[in-house]
């Protein structure tokens, strides 16, 4: 009895170690092709224009910096978190003089760069033909961009897919957006 069951680990171990081996093979990248280190091709998504103007309702102003003379809020019902890493979003900058502009948005948190897919002149959305993305410039009086990524819209070099995160981080009593913080907790430096 003893010399069977014996006899049947001794056949099933080697059965088990080619087993491993084999399935350990299937998940090898250079067998499968996919290098989980190689780095990822970055693919955008089709932007559609927005339908309507901002909607005053919603729109929240955020801090930018001390040496802006401008003025920055974003519509929250217009932030758009896709798929393709983009964070989409209108924005209205308003002169001293009173004069607003207002423009559709992305910003991209892996590359820290920000897109204008177009603006809203005469009622009328506009795209702007010459779309390219643009490095976030963080040393500027008007560096809105650098502040809606650093303070709302990315968590470092990610996207931050909670809507409700991104509105409540708007909040101007504790929006973070004119520095960079140390961690997702918005601890500083």
């Amino acid at each position: 009895m003893m010399k069977l069951s014996i006899c049947n680990l001794r056949l099933s171990i080697p059965g088990l170690a080619i087993s491993l081996a084999i399935a350990g093979c299937a998940g090898d990248p250079l067998e499968s092709g996919v290098d989980p280190f190689a780095p990822m091709v970055f693919k955008e998504g089709a932007t559609a224009m927005p339908l309507n103007p901002p909607n005053q309702a919603t729109i929240q102003p955020f801090y930018v910096s001390q040496q802006t003379v401008f003025k920055f809020a974003v519509d929250t019902n217009s932030i758009l978190i896709g798929n393709d890493g983009i964070t989409r979003y209108i924005v209205t900058l308003t002169s001293p003089n009173g004069n607003s502009q207002v423009q559709y948005e992305g910003i991209r948190c892996d590359s820290f760069q920000w897109r204008l897919y177009g603006t809203f002149e005469s009622g009328v959305w506009k795209e702007n033909p010459l779309s390219t993305w643009r490095t976030i410039q963080s040393n500027v009086p008007n560096r809105y961009q650098a502040a809606l990524a650093q303070g709302a819209f990315c968590n470092f070099a990610s996207q931050e897919k909670n809507i409700k995160t991104i509105i409540n981080a708007l909040n101007p009593n504790g929006f973070t957006g004119q520095t960079k913080p140390t961690n997702s907790y918005g601890v500083f430096n």
